[in-house]
């Protein structure tokens, strides 16, 4: 094996996998898509979704918060609420936007180097796909670019799901892979508190 397969295996291994319904719409594009979508720029809602866009300001807001809570609770309490309405609209917001539907349901595994998910429709290995995809976790809607690294027969022989299409993220914004291993991990413990239940 050589060194580069060696350390693409290595680097997979550095994330966690779940298996997770998820709602996942894609398409087939071009890698000049693909690219010119991953140029930086100096835009937050470019450089990242909405939901992560709203987390970096989140995290800026929350020492100004603390200072509000100690000087005037009041006030803290009513940027609080304000805080959960823009939550709320952004949510409804990205479900109207993102061709969020419940025919794209699917099962897929997901990690924050790759994903694996069904697929009525068969696609070429090394084609480029544009994934739009709803972590129920956090709500948030992320669009990612990935290579295809194979497409096969589904092993769980589902008619409606014939295939199996496994990808690579390409060029992943660092927020957006934030949200995918927080959601990772969230859904993992909430699937092991769910087996000690039962």
């Amino acid at each position: 094996m050589d060194k580069s397969n060696i350390a693409v295996t290595e680097d997979r291994r550095r994330f966690f996998r779940i298996d997770d319904e998820v709602n996942l719409y894609f398409k087939v594009v071009d890698k000049q898509t693909v690219f010119s979508a991953s140029q930086v720029t100096n835009d937050l809602l470019d450089n990242c979704s909405l939901v992560t866009g709203l987390d970096v300001l989140d995290q800026e807001a929350r020492l100004v918060m603390q200072l509000i809570e100690k000087s005037n609770p009041d006030v803290a309490e009513y940027l609080k609420i304000i805080d959960t309405k823009i939550n709320l609209i952004a949510q409804e917001t990205m479900r109207q936007g993102h061709e969020v539907s419940d025919s794209n349901i699917r099962n897929a595994n997901i990690s924050a180097s790759g994903v694996a998910f069904e697929s009525v429709t068969e696609v070429k290995e090394g084609e480029f796909l544009e994934i739009r995809l709803l972590l129920t976790s956090c709500f948030a809607v992320i669009v990612i670019y990935g290579k295809v690294i194979y497409c096969n027969k589904n092993v769980n022989n589902d008619e409606a799901m014939p295939f199996q299409i496994g990808l690579d993220y390409v060029n992943l914004k660092d927020h957006d892979r934030e949200v995918l291993i927080k959601h990772v991990v969230k859904r993992q413990m909430q699937q092991i508190r769910e087996q000690k239940q039962n």
